[in-house]
This record gives structure tokens, C-alpha cells and sequence, in this order.
């Protein structure tokens, strides 16, 4: 056990702790991590090449850094930002030279998975000493690890960092509270990706299955090594895909609420039991109804304005596969569907500097608004 002295403080039923914690049991006790998906091997080469060129610039050794900060579905951490971590690290150097200001003066915030004994002292019930069980990772950052992590890269570099940071540390939230307080803390104050949000939305922060589901679905899409939008997608907001998660999965979510509102029980659950290979399908039958904009730089098929009029269309696409007596989540029946996209629209609709342009006008919402009603007349 370390032993810290602390503070214990009651907000509406909850009890947390106020205290500090040296460079040297940041070190030992905390676990760095971010919100990721290990499968996605697509954007390896970007971010190899992003090392390089901020190694290059940076005192901050990556290469053992990185060794200390992992990747899960499990966390709720945004992924590191380099140059934030740069500047602290040049921070902290400047704070010790000169001696004048404090490097780290207000508290990160910390959350521990198992129990920490308070003792207080004699004639004080909110003043005492803190107990946290002496194992490495039994700390999490909620807020704050940035700051964390540029104070452990200088004590790596041999920068000697012994100065104490003031911590709120709570042990007694649940994964919801957990990430619900990373989203309250992060969502305006920081600016926290949409994206980010939605992958914390269906799973964790609330349970939401169409949120869930549209998650899932765009997941598959991203990660699957047969979809035409394998690696396209900015899962948390990077990335090298020119389109993001977040406005993909609303389009899902208004979807499937569509849906469950006109269609009841029984449809939404046949939907959601085939959504994510209907998704799979309907791209892959995209990308060969309209080949030379797919495969083409020059084309603005694969933005977010044009696959959110995708799936608006999609409900369409599967009445159309059945009128025609094909199993509509199957990839030849959706490729039937669909064929009437190919005769009438063309390639040349999705040209950039084309007729994809001339009808932005209305801006990239009129736009997904147009091309929805073009796509749905098409299939009459």
C-alpha cells in the first residue's frame, strides 16, 4: 500500500478524495491508455510516418513512451495528441529552470477499480490518510493524461521531476459514471470529437441498441478486409478516410428509428438482425454499380454528403429487392436493387468538379437531400 495523506469529500451521495502524488507514484501506479480497435491496420503507415517527422523535431523519446500507453475498446481516452504532449514537456522544463511558476497546479482526475482505505485523524472526519493498493495500472486517468504523460516522459529522459501533483482520485464509480463524467469533463469544455462520443455512446455511456448497432455496423465497415471502405473511416476522429463515424452513425440511428417507428417489432428485428451484412453488402454493391467513382480520386462518392443519401436510400433499396423477389440483405439481390443507379445516374454524377459540384449550392445538407430523392426516384 502507498499512503498518502488526503482529503475526503461528499458531493450528492459521492465520495472521493483530494490528494498528492509524486512523479514516482505516477510512474508505478497509473495505467495510460486510449480508446482503440487493434484489428484496423489501415492507417499504420500514416502514423509510422508521423513519427518520424515529430521525432525528428521532438526531445520526447516516442519509441518508450508509446511502450507505456495501450490500446482497448475498453477505455474512453481520445487518442494522444503529440504536440500537446511536446509543449507540456517543454513546459515543465521552462517551470523547474526558472523555478517561478508550478508545473502542474490544478488536479487531474483519477479513478481506481478497487477500494481505497481513508483513515481520519482525531477530531477530523474529512482529514486523514489514503491508502491505494501498491499494483501497477490500478490507476486510471479520467482527466488529465496528457499532463501525466508528458511528466513521465521527461522522468524517462532522465529529466528528474520530483514535484508532487494535486489528484482527485474516486473509487467507487461504475464504467457508466466512469465514462458519463469523461464526457460531461470533455464534450464543450475540450471539444471532444463527435466521433469519440459516438463510440462511447451505445456501449457504455448509455444503453441505446440503435446506437449500439449503427457503432457496429460502421465498425464492420471500417474493419472488415472485404468492405470497399476497409481503413475510409475516421473511427475517432483521425485517421486518413475523408469521412467521419459520427454523422455516418446518426444517419444509422435515424434509420433504424425510422424504422421501429413504421414497421414495428417484427421489422426493426429482422433489421437488426441483418444490418450489419445488409451495410457490408450494400457498399461492396455500390462500389461495382459505380466503379470508376469509387476507384477514382476525382470523384466525391466516397463523403460523408454522399453515403448519408445511401442510407437514407436504403430502406428503398430493400423494397426494391423484394419487389423483385430477392432476398434483400443478400449482396446479388441489393446489386439487382440498385441497377437502375448505374443505367441512370452514372459515374459522372458523383465528379467533383462535375455535376456533384453544381448541385452543392445548397450546401453539403441539400445536398445529401437532392441526391436521396434521386436515388429514391431512380428505383420507381
Amino acid at each position: 500500500m502507498i499512503t498518502v495523506p488526503a482529503r475526503r469529500v461528499k458531493q450528492f451521495g459521492v465520495e472521493f478524495y483530494q490528494a498528492g502524488l509524486s512523479a514516482k507514484d505516477i510512474d508505478r501506479l497509473v495505467k495510460f491508455e486510449v480508446l482503440g480497435y487493434s484489428g484496423v491496420e489501415a492507417n499504420e503507415e500514416a502514423k509510422a510516418k508521423a513519427r518520424k517527422s515529430a521525432a525528428a523535431r521532438s526531445r520526447v523519446n516516442w519509441d518508450m513512451l508509446e511502450k507505456r500507453i495501450s490500446e482497448s475498446e475498453n477505455a474512453y481516452q481520445r487518442p494522444i495528441i503529440r504536440r500537446k504532449i511536446d509543449e507540456l514537456a517543454a513546459y515543465y522544463r521552462e517551470c523547474k529552470d526558472a523555478a517561478t511558476l508550478p508545473a502542474i497546479p490544478g488536479a487531474v482526475i483519477i479513478t481506481s477499480e478497487k477500494r481505497f482505505t481513508f483513515t481520519p485523524i482525531a477530531g477530523h472526519h474529512d482529514l486523514g490518510l489514503l491508502q491505494i493498493p501498491e499494483e501497477h495500472g490500478v490507476l486510471r486517468v479520467l482527466d488529465g493524461q496528457h499532463r501525466l504523460l508528458a511528466l513521465h516522459s521527461l522522468s524517462q529522459t532522465g529529466d528528474a521531476m520530483g514535484i508532487e501533483v494535486p489528484a482527485v482520485l474516486f473509487d467507487s464509480l461504475d464504467a457508466r459514471q466512469i465514462v458519463e463524467l469523461f464526457v460531461t469533463i470533455n464534450a464543450k469544455h475540450t471539444r471532444l470529437n463527435p466521433s469519440h462520443i459516438i463510440s462511447l455512446a451505445g456501449r457504455k455511456l448509455y444503453p441505446d441498441p440503435n446506437q449500439a448497432l449503427a457503432h457496429d455496423i460502421i465498425r464492420s465497415l471500417n474493419e472488415d478486409d472485404t468492405s470497399p471502405l476497409h481503413g475510409e473511416i475516421k473511427m475517432l476522429g483521425t485517421g486518413r478516410g475523408r469521412v467521419s463515424q459520427a454523422p455516418l452513425a446518426e444517419e444509422i440511428v435515424d434509420l433504424l428509428e425510422t424504422v421501429e417507428k413504421l414497421g414495428g417489432g417484427a421489422r426493426i428485428q429482422e433489421l437488426r438482425q441483418h444490418a450489419k451484412r445488409f451495410f457490408l453488402n450494400y457498399i461492396k454493391a455500390l462500389s461495382t454499380t459505380f466503379p470508376s467513382a469509387w476507384a477514382g480520386r476525382k470523384y466525391s462518392i466516397k463523403t460523408g454528403a454522399a453515403l448519408r443519401a445511401f442510407i437514407r436510400a436504403a430502406p428503398d433499396v430493400m423494397a426494391r429487392a423484394k419487389e423483385l423477389k430477392r432476398e434483400p440483405f443478400d449482396l446479388t439481390g441489393i446489386r439487382e436493387a440498385i441497377k437502375p443507379w448505374g443505367e441512370r445516374l452514372r459515374d459522372r454524377r458523383f465528379e467533383t468538379e462535375g455535376e456533384w459540384k453544381l448541385k452543392l449550392a445548397g450546401g453539403t445538407r441539400g445536398t445529401v437531400e437532392v441526391l436521396t430523392r434521386e436515388l429514391r426516384d431512380a428505383l420507381r
